[in-house]
């Protein structure tokens, strides 16, 4: 009885210890009292990544539960179906095997880190300020994709990476047969790899200096293609900002497809000033960077054939080309989805007269006609554009206030000179070209490159990567 009286004599200390220390927290939570002596507050940077790390469990378990709630679901819908179908158990038991066979692969799949080991390097297509574009083969199914290869250090110097990580989250919300879809990616110590759909038809930049200029017919069906591809991103909040020929690709069947989300190639303009823009003592043309006179007027043929000369050059150099960039976004004055619009109209012009509208010998030049559009936007009379298309284009390359599309892509096709597009059914039509594909790794429709170095090096540190739903991958990066 005695060591029994003791014992609750003890308990009853512990409990009274406890609640006072329960009380003092409180006490000091209240207050917002100093801890005590000896210990220091956690610093803002370790709040941050206990909040990250919070985060990250969080997303895990509830993505686990997520996953394992689609697979009892998928199993429920596969079982309702044999039910329905009336087989034998035997093949009940056989098709459910499978079934669970598919779904271990499935899951180790998405455990599995790629690298660039995983991919043999082919011809390359492409190549820019960031580094270069190649097919490459999957080692382990043979599928052939398009692997873009991008230098870290200059996408982080040109304050790029935030775009990338942009363009992960667009093409994981995004589903369209408009946008060229991305698979994966990974990345080593120097390099980031986006591995993508392989479009083997070309570029509207290869189309145009083939055709040199599209009839209105063709280029309405091209025009009508981008018009719902920069719906489609708009849908979701996101202003692709590069929108420009080169970045429309063309399938085997002729249709078009919007890449290159969050990897525009900024102009440098950091040396300009509004009022450089100015037309004041320069109505006829712009004076090049150095104060020189422009060159005297040139017809559309002599236009073209110039700009011919230059456009690869342009395309691949680290300055890049202005030509589509609206006059906003060169001001860096804010902008919105509608700088894509303007951008529209751009190429819609280059397509139907072979040049852009302000298309000069110097990029910096380029600028200040796309500023001073008003005196430099001109429809040579030799294109002979239609009254609608002319109407059009001014109205897509204007002011923000009066641009059409600053209310919805609805502004723009209801249009005249889209008079007859059933939109609903233009990537189920035939295409206004056709491009000559003789088999999954031709290239012929690209630019043939010179070979410095064919071997891309071993992602040994590569990166996670998963996928969004089932079969289909996702980007995942952390550059």
């Amino acid at each position: 009885m005695e060591s029994l009286r003791c014992w609750f004599n003890k308990l009853k200390s512990k409990d009274k210890l406890k609640s006072s220390k329960k009380k003092e927290a409180a006490d000091n939570a209240k207050e917002g009292s100093k801890p005590p002596a000896g210990e220091e507050l956690p610093s803002n940077v370790t709040k941050q990544r206990v909040e990250a790390a919070k985060q990250y469990i969080e997303n895990h378990y509830k993505k686990q539960m997520k996953s394992l709630q689609e697979r009892k679901e998928r199993r429920d819908i596969l079982e309702k179906k044999l039910a329905d179908a009336e087989v034998s158990e035997e093949e009940h038991n056989n098709l459910l095997k499978y079934f669970e066979k598919k779904e271990t692969e499935y899951m180790r799949l998405q455990r599995h880190k790629m690298g660039a080991d995983d991919f043999e390097p082919l011809t390359m297509i492409g190549k820019g300020a960031f580094g270069e574009v190649r097919i490459c083969r999957e080692k382990a199914t043979g599928h052939v994709y398009a692997m873009k290869k991008l230098k870290k250090s200059e996408m982080l110097r040109r304050g790029q990476v935030e775009h990338v990580k942009a363009e992960r989250n667009l093409l994981a919300e995004v589903d369209s047969n408009c946008i060229v879809k991305l698979y994966c990616s990974f990345q080593d110590e120097e390099y980031l790899y986006l591995i993508m759909e392989y479009l083997p038809g070309g570029d509207m930049m290869t189309l145009l200096m083939r055709k040199d200029t599209l009839t209105e017919d063709e280029a309405r069906f091209y025009v009508g293609e981008t018009v719902l591809a920069i719906e489609s991103i708009h849908k979701h909040n996101y202003i692709h900002r590069d929108i420009k020929p080169d970045n429309l690709l063309l399938d085997r069947n002729g249709h078009m497809k919007l890449s290159d989300f969050g990897l525009c190639k900024p102009l440098d303009c950091s040396n300009l000033q509004e009022k450089d823009f100015s037309t004041a003592n320069n109505l006829s043309g712009a004076l090049l960077s150095d104060g020189r006179p422009a060159a005297p007027q040139r017809t559309q043929q002599e236009q073209l054939q110039h700009w011919q000369r230059n456009r690869r050059m342009l395309a691949y150099s680290t300055v890049g080309t202005p030509d589509y960039i609206a006059p906003e976004v060169l001001l860096k004055k804010g902008y919105g989805m509608e700088c894509d619009w303007w951008s529209l109209g751009a190429i819609m012009y280059e397509m139907l007269v072979g040049y852009p509208p302000f298309y000069s010998d110097e990029p910096m030049s380029t600028c200040r006609k796309i500023v001073n559009w008003r005196t430099h936007l001109k429809f040579p009379e030799e294109a002979k554009l239609s009254p609608e298309a002319k109407d059009l284009i001014s109205k897509l390359l204007c002011n923000v206030e009066q641009r059409l599309g600053t209310k919805g892509a609805h502004e723009i096709k209801i249009h005249p000179w889209f008079k007859g597009i059933e939109w609903d059914k233009l990537y189920q039509m035939k295409a206004a070209f056709i491009p000559e594909v003789n088999d999954e790794l031709d290239t012929q429709n690209f630019e043939k490159f010179e070979e410095v170095d064919n071997q891309i090096p071993s992602a040994a540190k590569s990166g996670p990567w998963r996928k969004v739903s089932k079969f289909s991958y996702i980007l995942n990066c952390n550059v």
